[in-house]
């Protein structure tokens, strides 16, 4: 247990320094680092985990993270896994908050451009990969097709959601009488029969979102306090806040930026130039964006140890990930085993093809390919992935580079 507790942690903790571009990009470092690679889990079964997680409420990518580590190493490895992964850009989140804004706008870097078309080559290489394995024949293939268009016509987490279902829907009417095929084995001890323990989790995660603002409520104060310090009902108040915007975004993690803002800056907890000072600081780290979190948490605090209030918001912002795909893993593990499920997963991740191959275009190319040369860039890029099989982290170094002193 020890060495796979080991090799859970060294694998995130580097993929946490790599993992520019967002959670769509994210997939794409997941898939070559644990498909691909270590050989952890086939196509088949990581798709079933990026459709489950699409369905569920919180940071995809993340709820990724922490379902392989679940299956790798129970639920120790799913917390080891998370903790890596979030770690690298936690604490350079929580170093800009004491003062790393002296470096300047990081937006218009040239690494940082770099590491953007970088971006480009992993999600494609993650688009072409997937789209091989999960869409075999003409009807997954327009299946992936149509959900990308109708996503690129009609952008938002609810459509995104949309047409998972729907291709769930037409799978289940296209191969509900195909013959069933053998999930991808899962080890006993990470999921196992631990239904009990999944359905706490479950029962928890509503029980947090409903119980939060009914104690933050009636704390003696009566009021939260806009101060700057973290004193009487505050920590409760503010872990409520990151609590529940964590359990109500939809669509990558992205979204939790005006759900965060609504709640921090009106009550006077940060100002308006605060907040986006640490969004733009997020743009250039690696990792997911609810590490944004730790900056939050830092500049609201106040003394020399206001970095642990910076892992308080942290941790109150991941607990409903943590929770939900923690209850839902071992039933979804149970239901895929079944032909209808395997026909339904069968048409779901040729849409989630589809989601991948719209976010390749919005926003992964549009916010990063400015002219040609980028182009050539990010074909490079994808060819060194894609034929050459060189390590993700060295294509995204050499893009950084590439930014820097060629294409800046």
């Amino acid at each position: 247990m020890l060495r796979r507790l080991a090799e859970i942690a060294f694998a995130f903790l580097k993929l946490g320094c790599v993992s520019f571009g967002g959670p769509i990009a994210h997939l794409g470092y997941l898939r070559a680092e644990f498909v691909e690679r270590r050989q952890w889990l086939d196509d088949a079964h990581y798709g079933d985990l990026v459709a489950l997680c699409q369905f569920l409420p919180g940071p995809a990518s993340s709820q990724v993270v922490f379902a392989i580590g679940m299956l790798r190493a129970g639920l120790l490895g799913a917390l080891v896994a998370s903790v890596c992964f979030t770690l690298p850009s936690a604490l350079l989140m929580i170093a800009f908050a004491y003062g790393v804004a002296m470096l300047g706008d990081l937006q218009h870097a040239g690494w940082l451009h770099g590491l953007k078309l970088a971006a480009v080559a992993v999600v494609a290489q993650a688009v072409w990969g997937m789209g091989k394995q999960l869409c075999p024949d003409r009807a997954r293939v327009s299946l992936c097709l149509a959900s990308a268009a109708v996503l690129l016509a009609f952008p938002g987490a609810a459509t995104q959601l949309g047409v998972i279902v729907a291709g769930a829907v037409v799978g289940w009417r296209l191969y509900r009488n195909a013959p069933a095929g053998v999930p991808a084995p899962i080890p006993e001890r990470s999921v196992g029969r631990r239904h009990v323990a999944a359905a706490t989790a479950l029962i928890a995660f509503a029980a947090l979102l409903v119980a939060l603002p009914l104690l933050v409520s009636t704390t003696a104060s009566g009021t939260v306090s806009t101060t700057t310090s973290m004193t009487g009902s505050r920590p409760l108040a503010t872990f409520d806040a990151f609590y529940r915007s964590g359990s109500l975004v939809f669509g990558g993690g992205h979204v939790v930026l005006p759900l965060l803002r609504a709640e921090l800056v009106p009550r006077g907890w940060l100002s308006d130039d605060q907040f986006l000072a640490g969004y733009g600081a997020a743009q250039a780290l690696p990792g997911p964006m609810f590490a944004f979190a730790a900056y939050l948490g830092t500049a609201m605090g106040t003394g020399p140890r206001r970095w642990l209030a910076g892992l308080w918001c942290l941790f109150a912002i991941f607990l409903p990930a943590w929770l939900l795909i923690g209850g839902a893993l071992p039933f979804w593990q149970r239901l895929r085993a079944q032909r209808s499920a395997q026909a339904a997963l069968a048409g779901a991740n040729a849409s989630v093809v589809g989601v991948l191959l719209a976010a390749l275009y919005s926003p992964v190319l549009t916010e990063s390919v400015r002219d040609e040369r980028d182009v050539a860039a990010a074909l490079v890029a994808f060819g060194l992935l894609a034929q050459w099989k060189v390590p993700p982290w060295l294509v995204v170094l050499g893009m950084a580079a590439i930014g820097e002193w060629v294409l800046g």
